[in-house]
């Protein structure tokens, strides 16, 4: 017997649906999500079993349900579930205070004008985030996409309403290094995938745990310690997974492109300048570099 969770969040005022929105319509062919205007569907495995997320969002508030394809706890899970949804849509991030502190910023304070509200989609959960930094590492947004949809497929689980879920580390873990290359990883990218699947899997990278104490300093040696992370993965992941908004995302080259357009300069920007410029905006560096983001999305693809 299936289980449904549901819950009920507020939304501020100024909140921006269509940025979360936007990220989960990056895959045209919605093997895995799929967005409209006002709501969006996702497949993803919860405790292991396939599961079908859809939120729909409606003046201040947005309306979630969680459908498991199997019998579960519901009162178990349902903070759970309230905290997963707030987190994915951004409610946990205190850009009050960032807008606050550099609305008079002469070039960073325009962003804020144009910008107001901007929240960043974080993933359902910290393993699909890091897995996502991975997949994209050093290739196109587009490129990312199709690889990334591939993963999905590869293993192999849907749930009733069509949808492919995101893989947990428990079944990439479970996927040879032949299957991954046949879905187009690199060797290098696939090694990598697994190494972490079976982490995680094993209790070594405890994850879900360190959603509670966002141990960053912990976070950053264990992961860097990994064959195939670098600083821009962890960042990356501790802001799509944790929603964590001081990683320094210098390495980006969409936020090098947007900050030198904003700066107004010809020569481009390498990361050390990057580095430098973000410093001063600790301790939302990472949400800066979201604002850049956005400030090029019409022109050019961003992760």
């Amino acid at each position: 017997m299936p289980t449904l969770l549901s819950c009920t969040v507020a939304l501020p005022p100024t909140y921006r649906p269509g940025d979360i929105l936007a990220f989960h319509r990056r895959d045209a062919q919605e093997e895995g999500e799929s967005a409209s205007d006002t709501a969006l569907r996702k497949g993803l495995l919860w405790d292991g079993l396939p599961a079908c997320l859809a939120v729909c969002f409606q003046p201040e508030r947005a309306q979630a349900t969680l459908t498991i394809d199997a019998a579960a706890h519901p009162e178990r899970c349902a903070l759970h579930f309230e905290a997963m949804v707030r987190r994915m849509l951004g409610l946990t991030q205190d850009i009050e205070a960032f807008e606050r502190q550099h609305r008079h910023h002469p070039q960073v304070g325009a962003l804020i004008a144009r910008q107001a509200g901007l929240r960043v989609a974080v993933a359902a959960t910290p393993f699909e985030a890091l897995t996502w930094a991975v997949t994209g590492q050093q290739i196109s947004l587009g490129a990312a996409v199709s690889l990334r949809r591939k993963l999905i497929l590869a293993a192999g689980v849907r749930h009733t309403c069509g949808l492919m879920c995101y893989p947990d580390a428990h079944r990439i873990a479970a996927l040879t290094v032949g299957e991954l290359r046949a879905a187009g990883f690199s060797a290098t990218k696939a090694n990598t995938l697994l190494t972490l699947s079976r982490l995680v899997a094993d209790g070594e990278l405890p994850l879900e745990a360190w959603l509670q104490t966002l141990p960053v300093d912990d976070i950053r040696e264990r992961l860097l310690s990994v064959r195939g992370i670098g600083p821009w993965t962890v960042d990356y992941t501790l802001l799509r997974g944790f929603g964590w908004m001081d990683g320094s995302l210098h390495g980006d080259a969409a936020v090098r492109r947007s900050l030198q357009a904003l700066l107004g300069v010809e020569e481009k920007l390498d990361a050390n300048d990057a580095r430098t410029w973000l410093a001063a905006f600790s301790p939302w560096r990472a949400l800066l570099a979201a604002h850049l983001w956005a400030a090029e999305r019409m022109t050019a693809s961003v992760p």
